[in-house]
């Protein structure tokens, strides 16, 4: 569940992210300063049109990894447009059971993704996305998802939107001894939702986040750390909601490796590392780590597995435009 945004991508200038004082690396929500931004990637630069959102692309590659018919469902707010039904084309054919809420007044969400040298930033126009409605969750037909369902990921951008959707949908999965899952998803997020993201918290089985959300979250908290480790070590030690499963906490750091965090230990994992000149752009790698990391859970696999899985989704999706891949994965 969470905020589904067609992305714009286009490879651009330092000087234009210096005019829309944009910084590499980072995911912000578009300020009326953005707005002549997504105009003028249109019309001045080669765009790409790809179905995104972080929430919605981690699914996209677990459905894609996984290769068991709706295997996954997603739940999102969209606008009643042509980029809503270009979104509902995508989704269906990434064999994801989509069930949008369409919003008859805002147009869908749209996502700014500016790339310089391969690196990426994320300017978020939520719109549609940021309409969703609990009362559309509550829907039979919608419900009956949640029931059926055996996991859950939502990323943490959904907090602005509908904090009531997360906490019943987190709810159910502790009283149904179901598998919740989470993403920090961006320093704001930690900062300015910092009350929505405590209040989920509890009910988080698996905590995913970037290196860079995890000091965030840690100088929020007064923890005094910047070290990863005893920072990843310090969330899956908050208190749980349910006993049933214990808390995992995956920290990844770019090139270096996955920092996770059970059981009061910590293992580092190694990434695959690719040539530079192989790069074509960094923009849904974290998400398609997520998505791997997430076929292999819900198979049962180790821990090792849903890690090698994350790797190699975040390894295919950097070495093309946007969070988009081949039609088979071949991870053994």
């Amino acid at each position: 569940m969470g905020n589904p945004l067609l992305d714009v991508s286009a490879v651009v200038e330092d000087d234009f992210l210096n005019r829309y004082d944009i910084k590499l690396n980072n995911a912000i929500l578009a300020e009326e300063k953005h707005m002549p931004m997504y105009n003028e990637l249109a019309t001045k630069y080669h765009v790409e049109y790809i179905a995104g959102g972080a929430t919605q692309n981690s699914i996209r590659v677990a459905q894609w990894m996984l290769q068991i018919p709706d295997a996954t469902s997603y739940i999102g707010c969209i606008g009643k447009d042509f980029f809503g039904e270009e979104m509902k084309k995508n989704s269906k054919l990434a064999g994801v059971n989509a069930h949008y809420y369409e919003d008859e007044t805002a147009a869908t969400g749209t996502c700014a993704v500016c790339i310089v040298r391969g690196e990426r930033s994320l300017i978020a126009n939520l719109s549609a996305a940021n309409c969703y409605k609990p009362e559309h969750l509550k829907r039979p037909e919608n419900w009956a998802l949640v029931e059926k369902a055996e996991y859950f990921y939502i990323a943490g951008f959904f907090s602005t939107v509908s904090p009531e959707s997360i906490q019943l949908v987190a709810e159910h999965a502790a009283a149904k001894n179901k598998v919740f899952v989470m993403n920090l998803s961006a320093p704001f997020i930690c900062e300015f939702f910092k009350d929505v993201q405590e209040k989920a918290l509890p009910y988080m089985d698996c905590v995913f986040g970037n290196e860079t959300e995890a000091r965030t979250f840690s100088r929020v908290h007064g923890w005094e750390t910047e070290n990863v480790e005893d920072i990843a070590l310090k969330i899956s030690a908050w208190p749980k909601a349910s006993g049933t499963h214990k808390r995992i906490t995956v920290i990844t750091q770019g090139a270096d490796p996955v920092v996770v965090a059970e059981d009061g230990k910590v293992k580092l994992f190694p990434v695959i590392l690719l040539p530079k000149e192989k790069l074509v752009d960094t923009n849904g790698a974290g998400d398609a780590f997520v998505g791997g990391f997430l076929s292999q859970l819900v198979l049962e696999k180790p821990i090792e597995d849903c890690i090698r899985a994350g790797s190699y989704a975040a390894n295919v999706i950097i070495q093309r435009s946007g969070c988009s891949y081949p039609q088979y994965p071949d991870f053994k």
